[in-house]
């Protein structure tokens, strides 16, 4: 009979055969993996819900993973973007040149890309002049030397402008140009509590844009006023301020980030909480 050290020995061999295969079986999915990794580069968007303002241009993100030792050549990188619906391009770039024989006339002359970048992993397109049938998702598909992928941007369209202040005797008025689709307006004080001595009347022109002009009544001098504007997709903050000749103001603006409709709360740090992300705009009046 064997003895209890040779038990021992022999089953600590087997332990070792044991720990061994598991270690190459471990290796060889790593391995595995990283080979599909090499054939399927990473492709995302750092904004997929991206707002565009009527008239103005916007940036529909994409990036895609390059080689860890050096930067692609543009040369061997293709890119194109589509948008659903349409059976004709958006943009299609291939290995150096731009090919556009079979883009669609709805972006003729409206988009392109950022042609330095595209070797750092940048597939990003430029849209110009924001129309509002530019609405809709947009595929963005990348070969690259690393892989090739595609992820989707979905582009809402909306129209904005900061407000423009001026005062008359007792009354703070606010004027808002251009407005899609048709906002809401609030009025606080310095402390944030709703004040409800205001009035708005909303004007739409032939193209559904909405100009809005509120006014505040009673409102002191030194103090200052916060005018909240917002829809579902872009919600902009104006904090006034009154003096004894002049108006300062400052506006932000921020922007939903889902389909979903955020929720108009007077409260501040409900602004962090529904946007990602924000611009401001300062004004003296």
């Amino acid at each position: 009979m064997a003895s209890l050290g040779q038990i021992i020995f022999w089953g600590m061999i087997v332990m070792i055969f044991v720990a061994a295969g598991l270690i190459i079986l471990i290796l060889s999915v790593s391995f595995a993996v990283q080979g599909l990794g090499g054939s399927q580069a990473t492709v995302d968007s750092n904004n997929k819900w991206p707002i565009g303002n009527l008239g103005e241009d916007v940036i529909l993100s994409c990036k895609f993973k390059t080689s860890t030792n050096s930067r692609e050549l543009t040369s061997q990188v293709s890119i194109t973007w589509k948008k659903k619906g349409l059976s004709e391009v958006v943009y299609s770039y291939n290995k150096g040149a731009v090919q556009l024989t079979e883009q669609n006339p709805q972006f003729k002359d409206r988009t392109q890309l950022f042609s330095d970048a595209i070797g750092g992993g940048n597939a990003s397109m430029l849209l110009r002049n924001v129309k509002m049938k530019d609405e809709g998702v947009y595929y963005c598909s990348v070969n690259a030397p690393s892989g090739s992928g595609t992820d989707s941007v979905n582009l809402r369209v909306a129209a904005f402008s900061a407000p423009k202040f001026k005062w008359v005797n007792t009354t703070l008025m606010a004027e808002g140009e251009r407005w899609f689709p048709k906002p809401d307006v609030l009025w606080l004080d310095v402390n944030d509590n709703v004040l409800n001595e205001s009035e708005t009347s909303f004007f739409n022109n032939s193209a559904g844009i909405t100009r809005f002009i509120s006014s505040l009544q009673q409102i002191t001098l030194n103090d200052s006023y916060t005018c909240i504007i917002q829809n579902h997709l872009v919600k902009a903050v104006s904090r006034a301020t009154v003096k004894d000749i002049e108006i300062s103001t400052r506006t932000f603006f921020s922007f939903s980030t889902a389909a979903a409709p955020p929720i108009l709360l007077p409260q501040r740090h409900v602004l962090a909480a529904t946007t990602s992300f924000f611009f401001w705009i300062y004004q003296l009046t």
